[in-house]
């Protein structure tokens, strides 16, 4: 059984590594989509800009962490420009795979774009790029979210559906 103390609020430093890994993988994501084009660049742009939105007015408010500050920094400015939902809708949904897809947009048009582009004409600094992306995308996000965030998180102990949805199942 796992004893690690839980986060009322969370360290800044932790803060600051979860949003420069995310900023990361969107700079790296908007590089590599800018080579296909400015319009790709700020379309995949504006999608990130609607997965927060939509993450901050949508499932923040509900969310222990309204308010405070999160192993994201979410839950504070959250509560900055949308009112305090229900703690109970935050786990009334079971997690499927519809839900995930923004974060599948997110992470892998780039590296679909990339490896088109990588087929056109094989440039070094894009292989590098795409890598760093794959590399940022599971072990960078699975180090923040299992070693920082989640691991710390008082919502978790409520319910996380996210938490439902990645935990391993037990044999039965």
């Amino acid at each position: 059984m796992e004893t690690a103390k839980r986060f009322e609020n969370y360290p800044a430093w932790i803060v600051l590594a979860s949003n420069l890994l995310s900023v990361a993988i969107y700079a790296l994501g908007v590089l590599i989509l800018s080579q296909a084009g400015l319009a790709v660049a700020l379309l995949y742009l504006l999608g990130i800009l609607a997965f927060e939105y939509r993450l901050i007015k949508n499932h923040c408010v509900n969310c222990y962490y309204w308010g405070k500050t999160c192993g994201f920094g979410k839950g504070r400015l959250s509560a900055w420009f949308f009112k305090r939902g229900d703690s109970a809708k935050f786990c009334a949904k079971a997690m499927t795979w519809r839900d995930l897809l923004p974060d599948i947009f997110i992470a892998f048009t780039p590296v679909a774009v990339g490896l088109a582009l990588l087929i056109m004409r094989f440039e070094w600094w894009l292989l590098g790029a795409l890598l760093a992306l794959l590399f940022l995308s599971s072990f960078g996000n699975g180090f923040v979210r299992g070693r920082l965030a989640c691991k710390y998180c008082r919502q978790r102990d409520l319910g996380c559906p996210a938490e439902a949805w990645f935990k391993p199942k037990a044999a039965a």
